[in-house]
């Protein structure tokens, strides 16, 4: 191997090491703002790789996806405590700035060399199937389809943690949530994926104990949630 060579393989090696250490410091900054937020958004990643494996993403759209999963809400960084760790009901101008967290991670995440692509997932992981979304209203197959397995990551988490205003949501529970949205505020496919790999991979943390009074144990089958149509709505 000549010298040109060596040198460009070891520059690709200094690149790689810098963005595995720059989505470290992220992820870091992620449990010092939340702990429970950085936590889960590690763990339901696994979750959303097996959907974009499963939908045949290459292998540079799950790289992106790997970050974007891990990082989509960086942006919650620049909302102020008071808004996000509110108890009670936010006013319109409390929400209107919680609607601007994906272009926050946005922008921290576009200046990072080799982050762009997952940047772009990070901005429009709130748009809706139906194009009720945010921020730019996309609908359908014009928002990236890794935001769109995003979306279902962002829900998972929500409805899974404890919030200031409610306590976790069981899983089969937050199964029976996401059912009525498929085509309305999350893509069919993926949600279906989800719910696959959801159906046996016991939920974070809990992997071992009791849920609705049945044992399970990891790599047990947990049982499917029925697709209700009258499931309650989805409450993030």
């Amino acid at each position: 191997m000549d010298d040109s060579r060596i040198r460009m393989k070891q520059l690709k090696m200094r690149l790689e090491r810098a963005r595995s250490g720059a989505l470290s410091a992220l992820s870091l900054v992620l449990d010092l703002k939340d702990l429970k937020t950085g936590r889960y958004a590690r763990q339901l990643s696994g979750w959303a790789m097996r959907v974009a494996e499963q939908m045949r993403l290459d292998d540079l759209e799950l790289r992106q996806l790997e970050i974007a999963s891990l990082l989509y809400d960086i942006g919650k960084i620049g909302v102020p405590d008071s808004i996000l760790l509110k108890p009670g009901s936010l006013t319109a101008e409390e929400y209107s700035v919680v609607k601007k967290h994906p272009e926050y991670g946005w922008s921290i995440l576009r200046s990072i060399p080799g982050f762009e692509r997952a940047s772009l997932l990070v901005l429009h992981h709130h748009e809706r199937y139906d194009g009720s979304g945010y921020p730019a209203g996309l609908r359908a197959d014009e928002i990236p389809l890794g935001s769109q397995i995003v979306a279902v990551v962002d829900a998972l988490e929500a409805m899974l943690s404890d919030r200031p205003y409610r306590p976790r949501v069981p899983l089969a529970e937050v199964l029976e949530r996401l059912a009525p949205e498929a085509g309305v505020q999350f893509h069919p496919e993926v949600l279906e994926q989800f719910v696959r790999i959801a159906g046996w991979i016991p939920p974070p943390e809990e992997v071992s104990g009791t849920r609705g009074g049945e044992a399970t144990e990891m790599g047990g089958r947990w049982p499917r949630a029925a697709w209700s149509a009258g499931a309650p709505a989805i409450q993030i």
